[in-house]
């Protein structure tokens, strides 16, 4: 069975997703966005909802570090070139290695990484590993 953590992540990444496809300016508030998806993952009894909901704050008020740092270590792949999903989970795992502070820099990559292998591409996996080793080290 996934950690309460393990599917605040996943709920968040499929926020992310979804703001992402939709537009920031069409898209309903995140928050309600955010609750429907742990609601969907089996509510605040399973999922860390407090966990999910600093996360989500995190990621807006670093996005544009975080967005920086994706590039930077990833200079051959532009955000724009990246799929939705895996751009997705790269902004959490950045952000968690950046500015997080409260998981070791290998739970944070193994989440991560075992995220994009249940939504991302065939090699979405690697791909975040690479990315995220990378910010790690620096």
């Amino acid at each position: 069975m996934p950690s309460r953590r393990h599917l605040a992540r996943t709920a968040i990444t499929q926020t992310l997703f979804e703001e992402d496809f939709r537009g920031k300016d069409r898209v309903e508030s995140l928050t309600k966005i955010l609750d429907r998806n742990i609601e969907e993952l089996g509510g605040s009894d399973v999922v860390d909802q407090k966990f999910a909901k600093s996360l989500l704050k995190g990621l807006h008020e670093y996005g544009e570090e975080i967005r920086i740092a994706m590039k930077e270590h990833a200079p051959q792949w532009p955000l724009e070139r990246m799929d939705r999903m895996t751009r997705s989970i790269l902004m959490i795992g950045t952000f968690e290695l950046l500015f997080g502070g409260d998981a070791p820099p290998a739970v944070v990559m193994n989440e991560a990484i075992e995220i994009a292998k249940e939504f991302g591409g065939e090699e979405s996996g690697k791909f975040v590993n690479g990315v995220l080793n990378a910010i790690a080290h620096d």
